[in-house]
């Protein structure tokens, strides 16, 4: 066992010496450690190479003014057509659950709008937190009854007038 391990070495070529600036004229890289002479290139300390660097002029992106604003926790809506309620069966109820597991509501807190693009023959009993003009009265000539949700975060329902 000994034999082996007194024989071991790393692989050839894995181990690269240090390249050592500045250490006489012998080394390869005294004296101007391989950045030439004068020059911006051969006094700075390197921080000028980077993508956004002009040549010491301010950059663009601090010249341009800022514009706009990021709202920090926006309320994602999320819409679905009278046509794509088709595919449910006659006198279901098409709430929220309903709509993510036929996967046409995805992620997490998000506003349900219902509008009116397509047609619907079923009667169905839909629930959305929202219903275009036209989507409202599509249900409804079809027999079916809109449920309007409160929004999400909050708990309770309310029936639509």
């Amino acid at each position: 066992m000994s034999t082996v391990l007194s024989r071991l070495a790393p692989a050839a070529g894995s181990n690269k010496k240090e390249k050592r600036f500045g250490r006489g004229i012998g080394s390869g890289l005294g004296k101007t450690c391989g950045k030439g002479s004068k020059g911006q290139k051969a006094r700075h300390g390197g921080d000028f190479g980077h993508l956004f660097f002009q040549g010491g002029q301010t950059p663009i992106q601090r010249r341009l003014p800022k514009r706009g604003f990021r709202v920090p926790f926006p309320v994602v809506t999320v819409t679905i057509n009278v046509a794509e309620l088709e595919r449910f069966d006659a006198g279901a109820t098409v709430d929220e659950k309903a709509l993510r597991d036929s996967r046409l509501v995805q992620g997490r807190d998000v506003r349900i709008k219902v509008l009116g693009e397509g047609k619907l023959e079923k009667k169905l009993v839909v629930s959305a937190h929202a219903f275009s003009a036209t989507a409202r009265e599509k249900i409804e000539k079809a027999g079916g009854k809109v449920v309007v949700l409160s929004p999400p975060g909050a708990a309770t329902e309310k029936p639509a007038e």
